[in-house]
């Protein structure tokens, strides 16, 4: 194995994250690995807003994350193990994800990850798929799974992205009836995927539509973060014993106001209608979750676009847009 390898790396924190990653012309070192990690030939990988999210924080940015290599979704070939790693071997096929904010990330030629963090991938499934399912699939299995009983209402807000074309398939395979906001050209789209009933957000604002259903829901999982009143009107919307679950959140002020009111609510509301945020519980029992249903059939990736290693920049202005059906991917290396 040579030294060093081909890796985007962000340097400075002026402007948009995507015009500050370029690839080193001396090459990245290949990250040396501990007893409990697998060193994995990274193929390919899928963009989460969490990666630009993070690198454009400013004065925080440059002080933790300069030099950073972003790609949290891991989908590659096994090269090395670590001491303490009985799972895998070298030449497994695996996926996984890894924690925000880390140095090495999944968007370059090698990526050390924790073993606990993997999972192996099932013979015929295909590597895009597999990425595109890894952060998204085990964030929304987190938000939906402690609180999944037949028949309860599920309102899933922003059901397109990314998130939420994996939360709506998710939901209705642990039995949730399925209510999602999407515009106008992705409702065939969500109703493809299972969703019940389809709220058009583009034609009036989507609480009034929510009243106007006349239900009240078990969950609400907000991927979105808009309307910034969501969660004050879920007293209509929502069971008094029923969760406000927050995926999607900004980096900002004002998201920060947001978060912090809303939790500030939800303590003076003694127990009814907890606001609870989720990024997400990784782990190889959920991988492996996500792998059997989408072996069977049950859960399908949605791919918005597919790029090159030398187009990370401007697969990450495709992201930032905020209108891609489904996952951003990057093909990192060719299977």
């Amino acid at each position: 194995m040579a030294a060093t390898m081909r890796g985007w790396q962000f340097k400075s924190a002026s402007g948009p994250m995507e015009k500050n990653l370029s690839i080193p012309s001396s090459g990245l070192p290949i990250p040396t690995i501990n007893k409990d990690e697998v060193l994995v030939e990274s193929h390919a990988t899928a963009l989460n807003p969490i990666d630009h999210k993070i690198l454009e924080l400013g004065l925080i940015t440059r002080m933790i994350f300069s030099g950073l290599t972003p790609g949290l979704d891991v989908y590659g070939r096994v090269a090395k193990v670590g001491s303490n790693v009985t799972s895998f071997q070298e030449g497994d096929i695996v996926y996984g994800g890894l924690v925000p904010g880390g140095k090495h990330g999944a968007l370059a030629e090698y990526v050390p990850v924790p073993q606990s963090l993997l999972a192996k991938v099932p013979h015929g499934l295909k590597g895009d798929d597999m990425a595109s399912m890894a952060s998204t699939g085990m964030t929304v299995y987190a938000g939906l799974m402690p609180y999944a009983e037949p028949g309860n209402k599920v309102f899933i807000n922003g059901g397109s992205g990314g998130t939420g074309v994996a939360a709506i398939q998710i939901a209705k395979i642990l039995g949730y009836h399925v209510t999602v906001s999407c515009s106008t050209a992705n409702i065939e789209l969500v109703k493809s995927l299972g969703a019940d009933t389809v709220l058009d957000y583009t034609k009036t604002p989507i609480i009034d539509q929510l009243k106007d259903t006349g239900a009240m829901f078990d969950l609400i999982l907000d991927n979105v973060g808009a309307p910034a009143n969501l969660y004050r009107a879920s007293s209509a919307l929502l069971r008094p014993e029923g969760k406000f679950v927050q995926v999607g959140l900004g980096m900002n002020l004002s998201a920060a106001v947001h978060f912090f009111g809303n939790k500030l609510t939800s303590l003076f509301s003694w127990g009814k209608r907890e606001y609870i945020f989720v990024a997400g519980n990784a782990s190889t029992a959920v991988f492996e979750q996500l792998a059997t249903w989408m072996e069977q059939g049950k859960l399908r990736a949605v791919i918005d676009s597919t790029w090159e290693f030398s187009e990370v920049p401007k697969a990450y202005e495709r992201l930032k847009t905020g209108r891609a059906k489904g996952k951003v991917v990057v093909h990192v290396k060719d299977d």
